[in-house]
């Protein structure tokens, strides 16, 4: 717990650079330090918003005492090393997805976040995105009635993006399409089932040694008569860019539009059949975030087209979510609280992933859960 404003470092400044303004505006933090390995682009960055303290050097970066949490944004494969090393040196953790390549670097995450008794936080953005929002206060108002089934999916095109994608299973990046089926009534995830369907190019198939072009896989919830179903695509699937959530239950479903912003759908049961589905325009949930940060929920940090980031021009902006994170991390950091989610839910959302595809590899062979992405 911390009176006084958290000063936090960002390191990898792609998509990290989103984050900037919303961290120098939050009236809870401040920015201490940006971390990128390129030094024209950590002075360009650093020049435009007059930050200080610039390294190229993450470990250098983490002997910094003045820093007392880190933002990891870099490539995928750096995150579970330098969200353990960030923990071993005493700063708390916000980290984008996924929170780790393997089961055994999200298991020492947590054991580390437990033996410092430190922050960590996976920063998931369809959990705080409007649309999950807005089917979140329909479930805790009980509108929804009893969840039936949840079912998502993240489809993109990844052709063009850095050297570490190409032949990436689906499901190693399935955190956009699981968080939000176990956010929505902080379920876990008790064990798996995935199927492998169709087959990228060949030149691909040998950096990671998977031919799926889609992953489907079933989730089964612990401790509940529910279950989910997810599909994901990175490659040579014909689709817009598609993160979607959808709930059903027995009083009102809400399904995602299939076409970017378009509106959702509500289903109202027991309503003439025509009248059944509305569809609804979501509302933005900025009035949940400090005054300073709330103008986020609508824009990027970039307003000229030349310099969006592709979660803007793919993605949509995660769905107004990036100030939403950034609020839940220091919210947790200032009262004590965990936030969502924590390393342990991260864990269990990341690990469905990975253990999706050797379900896959298995062809389809049920594999639980490891007992450390459980709740006590």
């Amino acid at each position: 717990m911390y009176n006084r404003p958290i000063n936090v470092a960002i390191a990898g400044l792609g998509f990290g650079a989103e984050f900037i303004p919303i961290y120098l505006k939050h009236p809870d933090a401040k920015l201490a330090a940006i971390c990128q390995r390129t030094r024209a682009k950590l002075d360009e960055i650093g020049d435009a918003f007059h930050i200080e303290k610039r390294y190229t050097d993450f470990d250098e970066m983490l002997l910094d005492p003045d820093i007392d949490a880190v933002h990891i944004n870099t490539p995928i494969p750096d995150h579970g090393q330098q969200s353990i090393k960030a923990l071993r040196a005493g700063k708390h953790v916000a980290c984008t997805v996924p929170m780790a390549t393997t089961v055994e670097e999200c298991e020492e995450i947590v054991a580390l976040s437990r033996e410092k008794n430190l922050t960590y936080m996976m920063m998931e953005t369809v959990v705080y995105a409007r649309e999950f929002l807005f089917m979140k206060e329909l479930y805790d108002k009980g509108e929804l009635g009893k969840v039936q089934f949840l079912k998502a999916s993240h489809q993109q095109d990844m052709d063009g993006w850095p050297g570490y994608w190409p032949g990436l299973p689906p499901m190693y990046y399935a955190t956009h399409c699981v968080g939000p089926v176990l956010g929505l009534m902080r379920s876990e995830a008790e064990y798996v089932s995935c199927f492998g369907s169709g087959t990228i190019r060949e030149e691909m198939h040998g950096f990671y040694g998977s031919p799926f072009a889609v992953e489907t896989t079933h989730i089964k919830f612990r401790n509940s008569d529910v279950g989910a179903h997810i599909y994901r695509s990175l490659f040579d699937v014909a689709r817009q860019y598609r993160e979607s959530f959808e709930v059903y239950g027995s009083i009102k479903s809400v399904e995602w539009p299939l076409i970017e912003g378009k509106p959702l759908v509500v289903h109202t049961a027991k309503r003439p059949e025509p009248e059944i589905p509305e569809e609804t325009e979501c509302p933005d949930f900025a009035h949940l975030l400090p005054a300073e940060i709330q103008a986020f929920t609508r824009q990027g940090v970039y307003d000229a087209d030349d310099h969006q980031h592709l979660s803007f021009t793919q993605g949509g902006g995660h769905g107004g979510s990036h100030p939403h994170l950034v609020h839940a991390f220091l919210h947790a950091l200032k009262t004590g609280a965990q936030p969502y989610p924590n390393a342990v839910q991260s864990a269990n959302i990341t690990c469905v992933g990975i253990l999706a595809h050797a379900s896959a590899q298995q062809g389809g062979a049920l594999i639980q859960l490891p007992a450390f992405t459980l709740s006590k």
